[in-house]
């Protein structure tokens, strides 16, 4: 555990320059004696490590050192190889990169990690995309991704599904968001969420902005989905389910928790859905699997729907 904390501390201080005992408590959720006790540990082995006092003070390390990758665990040098993403690193522009990049951490790593890490890349694949959705054709992907490094304001056409469908844009992008193998650009005012392939004209002005302090993409992101996910399912429906049969999703998470087994066997829920006609169509792909008790026009329409379906087979 100790081994692990001084890697931790050396590595802080290599990425980020000078941090105080406190900055590197916080970060190892440790006392700031026992950061004290481990830079005493850091230096007597060697590491030019030096503190400064006063108010701006802290530890830094010695301009210009730099330390190998000694320390990675042997999971760590496996996930680290397991993430390399090629698909959406390409897109960006930047496959040869990130190939360079594993390269170079690869060559230096210790050989027993190095076996560990080529055994990941040949055993494993990530394919983030879903089987039946073709490729989303992304020709501004490069340029968002740049405008997003360098704050530079996009003005751009972009593609709704309400109408008007075609409208123009000036936007200030704060991120990119990779969803189920779907882009997305996250940008102001707002902040807004933007389909990248939907984007039909770009172009950018050379104008500046300054992103908000302290925007957080990933906690943006996971708001973002929970409140999609509310707004998507505003309505109920009470449902019985034949034994063994599943529903995915909300609707599965809802049986889950709040399904009751009655003595037939049968799981009586409520579940929330999308709309009627959403709800029309998943529900009747499990036959009679399931029973709509309400809302009554749902009920309704599906049973329409079997009477068709009777007299269109009959």
């Amino acid at each position: 555990m100790k081994s692990s904390r001084l890697i931790s501390i050396l590595l802080l201080l290599q990425t980020r320059g000078r941090l105080t005992a406190a900055q590197l408590a916080e970060e190892l959720e440790v006392s700031v004696r026992t950061v004290y006790r481990d830079v005493e540990a850091l230096s007597a082995a060697g590491v030019p490590l030096y503190g400064d006092a006063g108010h701006a003070g802290g530890y830094r390390l010695l301009d210009g050192y730099r330390t190998r990758l000694t320390g990675l665990t042997t999971e760590e040098a496996e996930a680290l190889f397991l993430a390399g993403v090629p698909g959406p690193a390409a897109e960006l522009g930047l496959g040869s990169v990130l190939a360079a990049a594993q390269l170079k951490v690869r060559a230096a790593l210790p050989h027993e990690l190095r076996e560990h890490a080529d055994r990941v890349s040949g055993r494993f694949h990530l394919d983030a995309p879903g089987w039946y959705a073709d490729a989303d054709e992304t020709p501004y992907l490069p340029a968002v991704a740049d405008a997003v490094w360098n704050s530079r304001v996009l003005h751009f056409l972009y593609r709704r599904w309400r109408e008007p469908t075609d409208v123009e844009r000036r936007l200030e992008p704060y991120g990119l968001v990779l969803k189920a193998g779907r882009w997305y650009v996250v940008a102001g005012p707002g902040p807004r969420t933007f389909r990248v392939d939907q984007i039909l004209e770009l172009s950018t002005s050379g104008e500046e902005f300054t992103r908000p302090e302290g925007f957080d993409l990933a906690a943006y992101w996971t708001a973002y989905q929970r409140d999609f996910h509310e707004r998507l399912h505003r309505a109920e429906a009470v449902v019985r389910i034949a034994p063994g049969t599943r529903l995915s999703g909300p609707a599965g998470h809802a049986v889950t928790v709040n399904g009751r087994t009655e003595k037939d066997g049968w799981t009586c829920a409520t579940v929330p859905v999308e709309s009627v006609d959403q709800a029309h169509d998943d529900f009747l792909r499990l036959g009679t699997a399931i029973e709509v008790l309400e809302p009554p026009e749902l009920r309704a329409r599906i049973a329409a729907t079997i009477v068709e379906l009777a007299r269109r087979y009959a």
